[in-house]
This record gives C-alpha cells, structure tokens and sequence, in this order.
C-alpha cells in the first residue's frame, strides 16, 4: 500500500486537501492482486490499488463525468469492418 501511496504522490494524481464542512467523505478499500514474475528472472509481487466503492458517489457532487479510456482490440476490429463493408469514412 505504501508503495502504491508513493506511485500516486510521485506522479501528482491527486493533492490532499481538508474535508469542506458540509460534505462526506467518500468510502474506498484497498483491491489487491498477486502478480506472479517470470520463472527465474522476476520475482512475483504483490499489487495494491485503492479505489472509490461507486455507489456511494452522486454524480454533479462526487463526480461531473465518466472516463473510460480502455478499449477492447476487438471493438476496434468491428467498427473497422463496418466502415469497409458499408464503404463509411471515419473519422
């Protein structure tokens, strides 16, 4: 965990600031996942991500907008083929 802290200082993600009287405090846990290494060349470790349990979050208070910006190959793929087959530009 503290070295997942450290990431999310080193790399400015968020500031931490005081609570505003009139507000809550989101509730988050800590997800973890062992990742294993390769044989003889990397040990395996451990990974901590901490995250927001979401429904606990209002939108227009909590948050204003939801960004994904992960995208399946395959997605890719299908939306390729349609601009081919029906002969669409994309832009």
């Amino acid at each position: 965990m503290n070295e997942e802290i450290q990431s999310l200082y080193k790399s400015n993600t968020w500031t931490l600031t005081e609570l505003p009287k009139d507000k809550r405090p989101l509730k988050c846990k800590w997800i973890y996942k062992k990742r294993d290494g390769i044989p003889r060349v990397e040990n395996a470790r451990c990974k901590a991500r901490l995250v927001v349990k979401g429904f606990n979050q209002k939108k227009g208070i909590d948050f204003n907008e939801i960004f994904s910006p992960v995208v399946r190959h395959t997605s890719i793929r299908v939306l390729l083929a349609f601009v081919a087959l029906f002969d669409l530009e994309l832009e």
